[in-house]
């Protein structure tokens, strides 16, 4: 078996990890602006248009349902283009899921409202909403695989962590054009037209993309791997990835838990417990979101070079116990309406969630072989979207109208990082791993190991 030390394994002419890094981020970028943007209307706008109510929560938390389904499409997601990444190659599987995620954002700019055409409306963006879920499911994982399996064992987590910057950039570019937008157009502009800008942004956005992803070249590690995978794998690398690997999916999944409820909580429900619960200015939110972004953006890789020297396990393990502790400091920071207190809420929350980001890329890298690598990491990672993030703003309005106090939420997200606690401590270290020996059980497990935890 080739190793990680064959040039032609591990470079390829006329390509640079600077530069796959950087198409990288582009892709994700574009994907999670598409996707968060859905999210911030889902607060500000959607609520009003698509889902009148007399109860402003009942709508939101409606508005928030529809966001849900594009989680509940995520696997489905995964599972396809996951498939089609393994067999055709990470490449041409990114430039796919970019697309459908575009073309479905833009056409959202273009949706008649509830006023309009009455319950046709809120159908027909749930309708976009299953597609642009759809294509996400396909985006991380494809993305992480383009830089990780160019690379080495020495910097991956730092390299790999690259798209995972592409979440708290497109978050940031979504909250920054609906703030610009909001605080130059007048209320009523804002809700008939003004919103509907942010979407059309993405046909754009989705050219830049797309013409950095078609730069880069397939990773090494797959165009070995599709002359020499088993034929079982060739035909369905989902059902090989299950069948074989599903213990790393679940182990895998469980220690997203805290960081994807977290990050939805820090950056979304948020605007909507300072805007409904706290009955502040949306501009209050949208600022402490935008600057936990710019925390976030700057801390990751710094995180990730923590990682290539100490390993990702104490990196998870440090993120899971802050997750615990923030949970409630959070809430009794945002209670204090003070909008100091309440960016620095938002900050360390977005701190803690960019050291779970840090190391995600390299680690949900470092589990699977190379032939089913695409289809278990994006299950992997979209399982625990479905399960704590996708429910977790939802969860959290129903608690409060239960309770009537944030700390049961700040309950609900320790919970996530009990769980994910848990999970970095049943976990192995991955850090020396050679990506094109994974699932050599000579190669890949150490020796306090035990067989049960590697298939």
């Amino acid at each position: 078996m080739a190793t990680a030390n064959d040039k032609s394994i591990n470079r390829r002419p006329h390509t640079s990890l600077p530069v796959i890094a950087g198409s990288s981020l582009a892709g994700t970028a574009v994907e999670w602006y598409d996707f968060f943007l859905y999210g911030t209307a889902a607060a500000l706008v959607f609520n009003k248009l698509f889902f009148p109510t007399e109860d402003p929560l009942v709508g939101t938390m409606l508005a928030f349902a529809t966001y849900a389904v594009g989680f509940v499409a995520r696997p489905l997601g995964a599972a396809v283009l996951g498939h089609f990444g393994d067999v055709k190659g990470r490449r041409a599987t990114l430039i796919a899921s970019l697309m459908l995620m575009g073309v479905s954002t833009f056409l959202i700019a273009f949706l008649p409202t509830y006023a309009s055409i009455g319950v046709a409306a809120p159908l027909m963006l749930v309708l976009l909403r299953l597609v642009q879920g759809f294509a996400l499911g396909g985006e991380w994982g494809g993305a992480v695989l383009l830089v990780s399996e160019h690379g080495d064992s020495t910097r991956r987590a730092f390299w790999s962590a690259w798209p995972n910057l592409g979440p708290p950039l497109g978050n940031l570019l979504a909250a920054g054009v609906l703030a610009v937008l909001g605080s130059t157009l007048s209320e009523d502009a804002f809700l008939s037209w003004g919103w509907r800008i942010a979407f059309g942004l993405s046909a754009l956005l989705v050219i830049i993309g797309l013409v950095l992803r078609l730069y880069v070249a397939e990773t090494p590690l797959f165009e070995q791997s599709r002359d020499t995978a088993p034929a079982e794998k060739k035909g369905m690398p989902l059902a090989a990835a299950v069948r074989g690997h599903w213990r790393q999916i679940l182990l895998a999944a469980f220690t997203r838990f805290g960081e994807n409820a977290g990050f939805y909580i820090f950056s979304l429900f948020v605007i909507t417990y300072i805007t409904q619960i706290l009955e502040l200015d949306r501009s209050t939110g949208l600022n402490a979101v935008m600057i936990g972004m710019v925390v976030a953006l700057v801390t990751i890789p710094m995180f990730a070079v923590l990682a290539d020297r100490i390993g990702r396990r104490p990196i998870y393990i440090g993120a899971s116990a802050a997750t615990i502790v923030w949970a409630f400091v959070f809430f009794a920071l945002l209670d204090t309406k003070n909008p100091a207190a309440i960016t620095l809420a938002v900050a360390v929350g977005l701190l803690i969630f960019a050291a779970y980001s840090a190391v995600i890329g390299a680690f949900f890298s470092e589990l699977f072989p190379t032939e089913v690598r695409y289809s278990g990491v994006s299950l992997a990672y979209n399982l625990a979207s479905v399960l704590a993030g996708s429910l977790a703003p939802i969860i959290a309005i129903a608690l409060y109208t239960r309770f009537g106090t944030g700390y049961a939420i700040g309950a609900y997200l320790a919970a996530m990082g009990v769980i994910s606690l848990i999970a970095s401590l049943l976990a192995r270290e991955t850090q020396s791993v050679d990506l094109a020996a994974v699932g050599d059980e000579a190669t890949s497990r150490t020796p306090e190991t035990p067989a049960s935890v590697i298939n």
